[in-house]
């Protein structure tokens, strides 16, 4: 069975009990978005492409880990799928992927973020996170909440950048943006950013991102391809808060137009969503060959982005790495 459809099914399920051999130096720990707050979660690797897995004992999906990394998943109905445990960087392999505040005054209704009244690291501390796993990963990353307020939340992400773009590493950043945030980012020599649109249309974004402003976002998209150029800039979009495929192929379609590559993200079911279902493996597919010819129309290649989702592909079907 082609990878896309191997991956395509065990995102579907999003989840896997953990057997055999110790695997905690493989787990990661989220403290942004749906899975901030759970049982963490590991990344299993096939050769060069890879998928996120959350770590929950009920899962259909076993991994069983033999140790040194070298691991079987299993289910009801499948084909044992060989691979390798991934040790991350810090949060995901390869890259020094970290959530500055992990609290949050907003409540999008899908995140658990706000529930958790996490800590605000100080940017002494994100230095020396990222520059005890320098010689292990290829890029930095930088996301977060909103712990007060948006203008305090980029002065803090700028101070951050200040002091981990001098290492060497491209830097990506994804947070809640002001009208002046990407030029900020762009004088400081940041690589690449991602603004997330979320959810496929303004009206499910109202009901979903209750108090954060979709039209910003697109502002901040555009003014980004303005000045990072075309596919250095990345949205998430929530595949399965209601949308149709019709509305979810004109997003894909109104961004890929614009310059951004979209990151089309299987909806994990957590906090006020938590009763709500993962899309199927049958819809990621044909999203996914949506996104492809969307991507290809518009000269857009997600295999030259450096940072953050886009290089990670765990959570995310990614055209060009996983096909």
């Amino acid at each position: 069975m082609e990878w896309k459809r191997v991956k395509a099914e065990l995102l579907a399920i999003g989840r896997v009990a953990l057997k055999g051999e110790d695997c905690r130096r493989f787990i990661s720990r989220s403290t942004a978005g749906p899975t901030a707050g759970g049982e963490g979660s590991v990344f299993f690797s096939v050769g060069d492409r890879r998928v996120r897995l959350s770590v929950d004992p009920a899962s259909p999906l076993v991994l069983h880990h033999e140790g040194g990394g070298k691991a079987v998943i299993s289910g009801p109905g499948r084909e044992p799928l060989r691979g390798m445990l991934e040790v991350p960087g810090l949060h995901c392999p390869r890259q020094a992927y970290i959530t500055l505040s992990e609290r949050c005054i907003f409540s999008c209704r899908y995140c658990t973020v706000p529930r958790l009244h996490g800590r605000v690291k100080c940017p002494d501390e994100v230095l020396e996170k990222v520059k005890g796993v320098l010689d292990r990963v290829d890029a930095v990353s930088i996301t977060s909440g909103v712990a007060e307020s948006v203008p305090r939340e980029e002065a803090q992400v700028l101070d951050v950048v200040r002091r981990v773009a001098p290492l060497g590493k491209p830097v990506g950043v994804s947070v809640y943006p002001t009208p002046r945030t990407p030029d900020l980012l762009h004088d400081l020599g940041v690589a690449e950013v991602k603004w997330n649109l979320e959810a496929a249309t303004p009206a499910l974004f109202a009901v979903m991102c209750p108090g954060l402003d979709y039209d910003l976002m697109w502002q901040a998209l555009r003014r980004s391809v303005e000045i990072f150029g075309e596919g250095a800039v990345c949205s998430n979009v929530i595949i399965g808060l209601g949308e149709t495929d019709a509305e979810m192929t004109k997003c894909i379609t109104d961004l890929t137009g614009a310059g951004v590559i979209p990151v089309l993200r299987p909806l994990l079911p957590a906090a006020e969503l938590a009763a709500w279902h993962r899309p199927s493996a049958d819809r990621l597919l044909r999203l996914l060959g949506i996104q492809e010819q969307a991507l290809r129309d518009a000269g857009l290649d997600p295999r030259r982005v450096r940072t953050m989702c886009t290089a990670c592909t765990g959570c995310d079907l990614t055209p060009g790495r996983d096909t």
